[in-house]
């Protein structure tokens, strides 16, 4: 009985010890490892589109040495300038509608239309050109529906003012005025907003930008402002000191 005892303990004591040796070499795998990524790390090759202003594009065109290129809106050439004509990055709705359905990504607003020795082609935000325009590829644009404007520019006694034609009757009545005619020009510039349009306007031989009521928008500075759909694609103002040279400015003035 004796024996039969040592015997059991003698395998207890061995089992014991085998998993204790077991459990000892278990070997502990390699974990690979992942990259953790800084939020704020910009990624290889992308471009420098600070943010300074959400309502303004990331890549502005400017032009110099007679070429347009684009900057961000830090005003640091972000594609250089080499093209002849360069408009602000939006969509081209006959590339939306293209036959060619692998084409159509290039009519969104990623990509921007420039144009070189009269080849016009579409670039993305780093600059490279990833479409040449061809004919064939164009369809036609689905026409939205057209949004009646809420102001019309009035003149009288060779003065420009602004009314609201819903409610408009009586020319005599001083107060049916939006803006009373006083500026030697005026033009509602074309945008979304409808109810707050922005209005070139001219006085004393100079141009600015008034709202609809008459605050002073952009100062009566310039010898131009371009009458033209940047204020609708880009929320800029098309510029010049000289009538010559265009440059654009935001809605505080500030220039790009």
């Amino acid at each position: 009985m004796k024996n039969v005892a040592s015997i059991l303990c003698l395998f207890i004591s061995l089992s014991v010890f085998s998993q204790t040796k077991v459990i000892k070499k278990i070997p502990i795998k390699d974990v690979a490892k992942t990259p953790v990524t800084n939020p704020g790390q910009k990624t290889k090759g992308a471009p420098d589109l600070p943010v300074l202003y959400s309502e303004l594009p990331v890549l502005i065109p400017k032009k110099k040495n007679g070429n347009f290129g684009y900057v961000n809106q830090k005003g640091k050439f972000i594609i250089q300038p080499e093209y002849h004509i360069a408009v602000f990055f939006y969509e081209d709705c006959n590339l939306l509608n293209s036959p060619n359905e692998k084409l159509r990504k290039f009519g969104t607003a990623e990509y921007a239309t420039v144009e070189k020795n009269e080849i016009s082609y579409r670039v993305d935000r780093k600059g490279k050109r990833v479409y040449q325009y061809k004919q064939a590829d164009l369809g036609k644009c689905i026409h939205k529906d057209y949004i009646q404007q809420l102001f019309q520019v009035y003149t009288m006694n060779g003065f420009f003012g602004l009314i609201e034609k819903s409610t408009f009757k009586d020319p005599q009545d001083y107060k049916q005025f939006k803006i009373y005619p006083q500026y030697d020009y005026l033009f509602i510039l074309e945008g979304d907003d409808v109810g707050n349009p922005m209005i070139v306007a001219s006085k004393n031989n100079t141009f600015g930008v008034i709202d609809v009521n008459g605050n002073v928008i952009i100062p009566f500075e310039y010898a131009d402002i371009k009458r033209n759909f940047s204020w609708k694609l880009g929320r800029m103002f098309e510029v010049s000191k000289d009538g010559k040279n265009y440059f654009y400015v935001d809605q505080r003035n500030k220039t790009y």
